[in-house]
């Protein structure tokens, strides 16, 4: 096979899974807290090296960024509602480990459980569940507190396990949340606070990907072009050696 095929098609492939990156990252332009991927371009030699492919080249997608860029912060007035603050997460449970999200909707179960879209929320002790209450305030260091049927003061119950990540260590798992790349936890970080009542929108720029998808669509027919050329290649050598 011409080896131009090889540059090719890995090529359009590539560009097809970055389309996939960007109509994900237009997908949640107004997800709370959604932090944008940016899709990473590499290139490998096709079956791994060696031999007779020192000259073949294979584009390919080696890995995703994390865009952490702040999104805007909006006033909810909702208690369990918080913005975090910085380049800190707020911990969930994910599995037998810990995952990480900037999204701040909290919910509360029948049994007071807290949690982020499904995944429980982590505080000092573990997953957080607050005791039966009449109401619950949020502190910026992230401290959580409650008044009791029958109190008159607000009570301590537990502390949100906020923590700090560099946008290079982490990446998304199978569920949109961003985990390590290494498969560890990160350490709870006292300085990252919380904006209570708050929440952050998508860090998704809409004209950013508009344009990132329309230069995609033109390199996808570029990638096209390098086919037609190829395949004209071919038939002229074929004629010279037909000759």
């Amino acid at each position: 096979m011409d080896k131009l095929i090889f540059t090719a098609a890995s090529g359009a492939e590539r560009l097809m899974r970055a389309q996939q990156v960007h109509a994900n990252n237009l997908a949640n332009l107004d997800t709370a807290g959604f932090r944008a991927s940016m899709e990473v371009a590499g290139q490998a030699a096709p079956g791994g090296g060696g031999y007779g492919y020192d000259d073949m080249h294979m584009a390919n997608m080696q890995t995703d960024a994390i865009s952490t860029r702040a999104g805007s912060v909006r006033e909810t007035g909702r208690p369990l509602d918080v913005a975090i603050g910085g380049k800190g997460y707020l911990a969930v449970q994910y599995g037998d480990g810990e995952a990480y999200t900037r999204s701040g909707e909290i919910e509360i179960g029948a049994d007071g459980a807290l949690s982020v879209h499904g995944h429980p929320l982590m505080g000092e002790g573990g997953a957080i569940t607050l005791p039966p209450h009449t109401a619950v305030e949020i502190g910026t260091d992230g401290t959580i507190s409650v008044l009791t049927e029958g109190a008159t003061q607000m009570q301590v119950v537990d502390k949100l396990r906020l923590v700090n990540g560099e946008g290079a260590e982490l990446t998304k798992n199978e569920a949109g949340l961003l985990v390590t790349r290494a498969g560890g936890d990160l350490a709870p970080d006292p300085a990252v606070s919380v904006r209570p009542r708050s929440l952050e929108g998508s860090n998704v720029s809409a004209i950013e990907e508009m344009v990132a998808t329309m230069t995609l669509n033109r390199s996808f027919e570029l990638q096209m072009k390098m086919f037609q050329a190829s395949d004209k290649m071919n038939e002229a050598g074929n004629k010279l050696i037909g000759a």
